[in-house]
């Protein structure tokens, strides 16, 4: 059965197993996700569910998008996103933590902090030139990066300094260590991408993690 659901990473801490074992969990604000619209097989040849997450005012959005959630008769939200859920949600209807149960597994994405322009080193893990004799003041450069004659450039695909973070990134088949749907927390196992308070989204573990 497939679950999606649009949540808020609040941090991380940990919770302690009946036999006394530490587990470290990462705490996420997972919806409630508004149901705004629906895709089907019928009229758009794939099925999902368009959500909306996290709510804001209505003089930051412009008519268009205002009405989408009047149409909906939801409150106006900042993220819009589809989600390939199944189960039937009537329009104007909330998805909630409690889809998910203790111990499934889960596929988490979000975009990771960002680094601003670093260096080779940090970025890809290269080695400092020698710092004896014989190297100038270049020890954190890239050095070579090719041939002189035969191609006479820089292939593609080389690490080079350049942009480090802010980029998608998905960890695969992390388990939920406890579910909260009272407070809409869910506790996953271990960390995830992404600084305090970014958005994350959560889905079911498309690797067979869940019998």
């Amino acid at each position: 059965m497939k679950k999606a659901i649009i949540g808020k990473k609040l941090g991380m801490t940990q919770v302690f197993t009946p036999n006394g074992k530490v587990i470290p969990v990462t705490v996420v604000e997972a919806g409630p996700c508004s149901v705004l619209a629906k895709k089907t097989n019928e009229k758009n040849g794939y099925t999902s569910l368009v959500v909306g997450y996290d709510s804001i005012k209505e003089a930051r959005l412009n008519k268009a998008k205002l009405g989408a959630f009047k149409k909906a008769n939801v409150e106006a939200k900042r993220i819009v996103k589809e989600l390939k859920i199944d189960g039937d949600y009537e329009i104007g209807t909330d998805i909630k933590c409690d889809i998910f149960s203790e111990n499934e597994k889960v596929d988490v994405s979000g975009i990771t902090r960002g680094r601003g322009f670093t260096g080779a080193i940090q970025r890809w893990n290269h080695q400092r030139l020698r710092m004896s004799h014989g190297v100038s003041v270049t020890h954190r450069q890239v050095g070579s990066q090719g041939n002189g004659n035969t191609y006479a450039r820089v292939f593609k695909g080389k690490t080079m300094p350049g942009h480090y973070g802010h980029e998608k990134v998905t960890i695969q088949n992390l388990e939920v260590v406890r579910v909260d749907a009272e407070r809409n927390l869910l506790l996953i196992k271990g960390c995830i991408p992404g600084p305090r308070g970014s958005v994350i989204f959560i889905k079911s573990a498309v690797k067979g993690g869940n019998k």
